[in-house]
């Protein structure tokens, strides 16, 4: 069912995308987002400032992770407004790159079946490189416990800079 629910969502989002011709950015590109996408606007890829990353739907997952004490909270935008702003197809997966040459693939589904963010913020302040900024994967796992797993964990990487779907 959530499934459904999320595959009709992402098809209504493409639909009405607001996103057909991505603006060009004007401030620091922090994600380069390439492969098969239908939306750019550098060439073949889309690229994304801090605007353009704030202007897609955002959400605060507050969770438990591996890499710090307690429960933080996380605001970013949602990885499936950004499946839909590029025009990837949801069937798809993606290699997501970190900073320092990690690659994790993704398939597309996670971002359509948890509200999975590329967090900007950690507890209200914009991470920083050396905090694992500028953008951090991150899966609601306090929300949904089946993702507390050593796969999902390998999942959620920092310092993301680079996004390509296949």
């Amino acid at each position: 069912m959530l499934r459904s629910v999320s595959l009709l969502l992402l098809t209504c989002l493409l639909a009405s995308s607001a996103f057909a011709d991505l603006p060009k950015v004007e401030g620091k590109i922090l994600l380069t987002v390439t492969g098969k996408i239908r939306h750019t606007n550098q060439q073949d890829s889309a690229v994304f400032d801090l605007q353009l990353l704030e202007s897609l739907d955002q959400l605060e997952v507050v969770t438990h992770n591996p890499w710090f004490a307690g429960s933080n909270s996380y605001t970013g935008p949602l990885g499936r407004a950004l499946v839909a702003a590029v025009g990837a197809n949801p069937q798809s997966s993606m290699r997501v790159t970190s900073l320092n040459g990690f690659i994790a693939e993704i398939p597309v589904r996670d971002f359509l079946d948890y509200d999975v963010i590329l967090a900007l913020k950690k507890n209200g302040k914009y991470q920083r490189i050396r905090d694992r900024g500028p953008l951090f994967t991150i899966y609601p796992f306090d929300k949904y416990p089946q993702l507390k797993t050593e796969m999902h964990y390998n999942r959620s990487v920092w310092q993301v800079k680079s996004i390509e779907f296949f």
